[in-house]
């Protein structure tokens, strides 16, 4: 399970809107220089994303609640938006390439039908599986009993 920390902003009958920042564990993973996520949180300033999830352990707005996300969805989604409208490019111009007689255009032409057909079956894919590869709340990270949380200032 892959988890995130963030704050509840808003809920919204059984949803909450929880907001996250990465950038701090940018700093302590061993990929940071060949990781894309890394660019894109330098590209956004660090500023704070906003996921809506299903509130299933009753958190509050203000509270911190730990998000997760199964390793196995992760990587179906990853394969699902990634490598089938890749694979599909690649047969549909070498289908072109060769169906054709070898013609240049018709591999161009193929490549660029199999890459739309390959990002068509995986939105379709994915609205069939629409739960499987939303994060869920995991808990609510309750503070101990004597500590005093600091100001939202300093956070």
């Amino acid at each position: 399970m892959i988890t995130e920390t963030g704050k509840v902003v808003a809920v919204t009958g059984e949803h909450a809107w929880v907001q996250t920042i990465r950038t701090s564990a940018c700093q302590s993973c061993a990929a940071r220089n060949g990781c894309g996520q890394k660019v894109l949180a330098s590209a956004s300033g660090g500023r704070a994303n906003q996921v809506l999830v299903v509130n299933s352990v009753n958190a509050r707005v203000g509270e911190e609640v730990t998000l997760g996300i199964d390793e196995g969805a992760l990587l179906g989604a990853s394969l699902l938006v990634y490598a089938l409208p890749l694979l599909l490019m690649v047969v549909a111009s070498v289908l072109g390439h060769y169906l054709s007689g070898g013609s240049d255009f018709a591999a161009m032409s193929g490549a660029v039908a199999g890459l739309a057909s390959g990002f068509l079956a995986s939105r379709q894919i994915q609205c069939r599986n629409t739960g499987n590869y939303e994060p869920m709340l995991l808990r609510v990270n309750r503070i101990p009993a004597g500590v005093v949380s600091p100001p939202d200032s300093l956070t």
